[in-house]
C-alpha cells in the first residue's frame, strides 16, 4: 500500500476523532474504574463469549451496534480489510521503516503538544548518576539499579533481549517473589493491596548494577538445553529451553520461597491506545470458567490504582500488574533505575532494610528540586512520551500470501487470545486516541500459557502459568529496531516459529494446528505476522 493510500484510509478515522472531540460535555480525565469483581457489582454474571456481554457507556446504542460491526472478526480472505493497514488509527505513522520507526509520535499530534513529546523523549533517553552529583538534576541513580536510562531496557523504544554475555542483562532482569504464606497475605492479593511479596533481602528484582562502593545484588546466568520438535512434512526445529540462576550474590542466600521470573523489556508502542480501550471490551472476552468450551479462558487482571485507589483493570506488564501507564512508569524509576517519584516515594529505590550499606548512601532528593528524585514533570513528561509513541503502518497488508497467512491464522484460533481490532473510547482523556479503530491483535487478558512458558511466580491474580496476550503490532519489525528476533517474556524464541510452537496451555490447540500444517502454509502464516 502507497503512502497517499495509507493517508486516504487514515481520513476518516481521523473524523471520528474530530467527532469524539467535540461530544458535548467533554471527555473525562479521571481513570476509568472497573466493577467487575465478585465483590463489587458484576458487569456480567458470566463474563463468558457467546453470554451476556458488558456493556460499554460512551456511546450511544447506534454507535455501539456500527463499533459491534466493525470489530466483528472478518469472515473474508480475499482482501484486505478496510482500514487494516493503520494499526494504530489515526495515531499511525507512515514513518521510514528504518531502526527509529517506533520513536515517532501518533500522526495526529497537535503540533502544540510535540515540545512535551521530545521533551519526554529526552528523559527517556537520558543518563541518571549517582549521588552526589554537581548535575542535580540528574542524580538519584540506584543506589542499586538495572539501568542508568529507560532507553537502556527499551533500545529505539524497541524489544529488549536475553543477555549474550555474562556481564550483558541490561534490558532483561528477573523479578523476585514469594507466594502468600498464610490467610492474611491471601486476603491482601485478594483486596488488590500487594500483587505479591518480594524477597526479605532482594526485594522486588535482581539488581546487577550499583553505583561506586556498593556492591551488585548479583547476576543473571542462562543456560540452555536444546529440544527438538518435528512439524508435519518432517521439518525439524529446535527449541531452546532456558534454565535460570544466579551467580555472585552479594548479600547472602535468598529466602528459599522467592522464585525468579525474567522479563525482557517489550516494545513501548501504542501504549495510549491501549490504555483508553473500553473496559467492558476486554471484559466481554473474558471467561474465566470456560462456559463456551472452546479451551481458552481468559482471565482479567483486576488490581489498584495508586492515584485514586480504586480498583481498575491492569493492561500493562507482562501479568497485567498495573492499569495505567503512569504506574507502570514510576514502577519503572523506582525499580529499574532506584529513582523516586511522586507515585513511587522510594528514594533508595528497590533497598531492603536487610541492606544498611544502601540505606546510608545519599539520594538525589534535595530542597532545590523536591522530596523526590524524579518529581511530577520528570514523570509526567515520560509518561506523555509513552503514551504517544505511534504504531507503524502495516506492510504488505493485501499480498496473497499475507491474506493467505491471515486465514490461517484465524483458522488456527490465533484470535481466540490475539483479537485483532478494538475501537476505542470516545471519552477518552486525549481526544487524539478517541474512537480510532486500531489493530493492536491482543485481547489483554491472562491465559494459562501451559508449563513450558511458566515461570512459577503469582503477581496479583496472574498464576505463576499465565501471561498477559502481548499485542503482535509491529512484531514484524523487530529485527529493524531491535536488531534482534528474540521473542517471549524471555527471549528464548529465536523467531517467530520457535515462539509459536511454545506456546502451551489454552493456546495448545493452536501449536497443534500450526505444527500440522504443510511447510507452505507455515510459511504464509509467518508472512502474515511478519506484516503486522
Amino acid at each position: 500500500m502507497n503512502v497517499l493510500t495509507i493517508r486516504f484510509h487514515a481520513l476518516p478515522i481521523a473524523l471520528l476523532a474530530a467527532a469524539a472531540a467535540a461530544t458535548p460535555g467533554g471527555v473525562r480525565a479521571e481513570p476509568h474504574r472497573v466493577v467487575a469483581t465478585k465483590a463489587d457489582t458484576p458487569l456480567c454474571p458470566a463474563q463468558a463469549r457467546g453470554g451476556c456481554r458488558p456493556q460499554r457507556d460512551d456511546l450511544s446504542e447506534h454507535e455501539l451496534e456500527r463499533v459491534l460491526e466493525v470489530t466483528r472478526p472478518t469472515t473474508d480472505f480475499s482482501k484486505a480489510e478496510q482500514f487494516e493497514a493503520m494499526s494504530g488509527g489515526a495515531t499511525t505513522t507512515i514513518a521510514p521503516l528504518d531502526e527509529k520507526v517506533f520513536s515517532q509520535f501518533s500522526a495526529n499530534l497537535p503540533f502544540e503538544a510535540e515540545e512535551n513529546f521530545k521533551l519526554g523523549k529526552a528523559l527517556f533517553e537520558k543518563l541518571w548518576v549517582s549521588s552526589p552529583s554537581s548535575t542535580q538534576a540528574s542524580d538519584g541513580l540506584g543506589p542499586l539499579y538495572n539501568a542508568r536510562a529507560c532507553e537502556s531496557c527499551h533500545p529505539r523504544d524497541g524489544r529488549g533481549r536475553p543477555p549474550e554475555a555474562a556481564a550483558d542483562a541490561t534490558s532483561m532482569f528477573y523479578r523476585l517473589a514469594r507466594p502468600a504464606r498464610d490467610e492474611a497475605e491471601r486476603q491482601m492479593i485478594t483486596a488488590h493491596r500487594v500483587t505479591n511479596f518480594p524477597d526479605p533481602v532482594y526485594g522486588a528484582q535482581l539488581q546487577d548494577s550499583a553505583v561506586p562502593g556498593l556492591a551488585a545484588e548479583g547476576r543473571i546466568t542462562i543456560t540452555y538445553t536444546e529440544k527438538p520438535v518435528t512439524l508435519a512434512g518432517g521439518e525439524t526445529v529446535s527449541l531452546r529451553k532456558p534454565h535460570y540462576a544466579v551467580a555472585d550474590l552479594g548479600y547472602g542466600a535468598m529466602d528459599a520461597a522467592t522464585t525468579l521470573s525474567p522479563r525482557v523489556a517489550p516494545p513501548v508502542i501504542g501504549l495510549g491506545l491501549i490504555e483508553a480501550i473500553h473496559e467492558a471490551d476486554i471484559l466481554a472476552s473474558a471467561d474465566p470458567e470456560d462456559m463456551d468450551g472452546d479451551g481458552v479462558s481468559g482471565r482479567a487482571a483486576l488490581v489498584r490504582d495508586r492515584q485514586s485507589g480504586a480498583t481498575m483493570l491492569g493492561r500493562f506488564g507482562w501479568k497485567a500488574q498495573n492499569p495505567t501507564i503512569r504506574q507502570q512508569t514510576a514502577d519503572a524509576f523506582a525499580t529499574d533505575m532506584g529513582l523516586s517519584t511522586p507515585d513511587v516515594d522510594r528514594n533508595h529505590g528497590d533497598c531492603t532494610a536487610a541492606q544498611t550499606a544502601c540505606l546510608e548512601l545519599p539520594t538525589g532528593a534535595q530542597a532545590r528540586l523536591g522530596a523526590v528524585e524524579a518529581p511530577d514533570p520528570v514523570l509526567g513528561l515520560v509518561t506523555f512520551y509513552s503514551s504517544n509513541l505511534a504504531v507503524p503502518a502495516r506492510r504488505e497488508a493485501s499480498f496473497a500470501e499475507t491474506l493467505k497467512g491471515k486465514r490461517l491464522f484465524y483458522e488456527a484460533g490465533c484470535p481466540a487470545c490475539h483479537t485483532p481490532k478494538f475501537v476505542t473510547r470516545r471519552d477518552a482523556p486525549h481526544k487524539e486516541v478517541a474512537f480510532q479503530l486500531i489493530w493492536p491483535y491482543s485481547d489483554f487478558l491472562l491465559h494459562d500459557m501451559g508449563e513450558g512458558l511458566a515461570d512459577g511466580q503469582e503477581v496479583g491474580l496472574a498464576s505463576g502459568r499465565e501471561w498477559r496476550t502481548p499485542p503482535l503490532w509491529g512484531i514484524g519489525l523487530t529485527r529493524t529496531v531491535s536488531g534482534h528476533t528474540f521473542l517471549l517474556h524471555d527471549g528464548r524464541a529465536r523467531n517467530f516459529t520457535e515462539a509459536i510452537l511454545w506456546h502451551g496451555g489454552e493456546a495448545e490447540k493452536a501449536r497443534k494446528a500450526f505444527a500440522a500444517m504443510a511447510k507452505d502454509d507455515r510459511k504464509a502464516l509467518l508472512t502474515f505476522l511478519e506484516s503486522l
